[in-house]
């Protein structure tokens, strides 16, 4: 059975990410797909109709909602996932399943058939979403992430920088897509996830005085600005 996990999301200041990224380096470990750096590239597909009804959800607060994006890791073509986030109350749930570079450029040409018959189910609900609600690919984001984990809990804190939406543009393979960015220049994303429990040595990490916790995400600010 899929477990839900907890998640919170702040837009902190550059200096508040300094700070904090030095506390969790003593504490936490870095996550083991991270580059040279300490960072990876991601760039994430997103799926809406002409109604906007998957943004329109998101922003009014819906306690059952799903969104579908297709994403790969460092412009690597080769490895692309379909994924579904889902949210039920207060818990997220994210599916994942591969899909080959053939089987993404049939669906942009809006080829769905095909999905009707593959062996993963979320493929199978994608077609289902797609022929229901008319999704339609809809904007691209790209940003660069750094990650640590902590065992107790399976807490993962990571920080979003450098923020891009393409401007209508969702030719997600293109290494060189136009975009424009989507937050102010000292400006990160700092997003906590966790199963059961926040560590009480965390919590305290990640208290920011003039921060409220902010539900915007980034399919939310690309809509905003791209």
């Amino acid at each position: 059975m899929l477990k839900g996990r907890h998640e919170l999301k702040h837009i902190i200041s550059m200096s508040d990410y300094y700070i904090l990224r030095k506390k969790l380096q003593h504490l936490l470990t870095t996550d083991c797909h991270a580059n040279d750096n300490g960072r990876y590239h991601i760039r994430s597909l997103y799926f809406d109709n002409h109604e906007h009804n998957i943004l329109d959800e998101k922003k009014e607060g819906y306690l059952n909602r799903d969104k579908y994006r297709i994403r790969l890791y460092d412009h690597n073509h080769h490895h692309l996932f379909l994924e579904r986030k889902s949210k039920r109350h207060n818990q997220t749930f994210k599916t994942k399943a591969c899909l080959t570079t053939p089987d993404y450029q049939r669906l942009m040409t809006g080829e769905v058939d095909w999905m009707t018959q593959h062996k993963d189910q979320l493929i199978k609900d994608f077609y289902q979403e797609i022929t229901l609600r008319q999704l339609k690919p809809q904007t691209v984001i790209d940003y660069q992430r750094e990650a640590f984990t902590y065992p107790y809990g399976k807490v993962r804190i990571t920080f979003d920088s450098h923020v891009q939406s393409s401007l209508y543009n969702i030719d997600m393979l293109n290494r060189y897509l136009p975009m424009v960015n989507c937050l102010e220049p000292n400006e990160v994303i700092l997003e906590v996830k966790y199963d059961d429990y926040l560590p009480s040595v965390i919590k305290p990490l990640i208290q920011f005085p003039d921060t409220k916790q902010d539900a915007c995400s980034k399919f939310q600010l690309s809509q905003m600005y791209g």
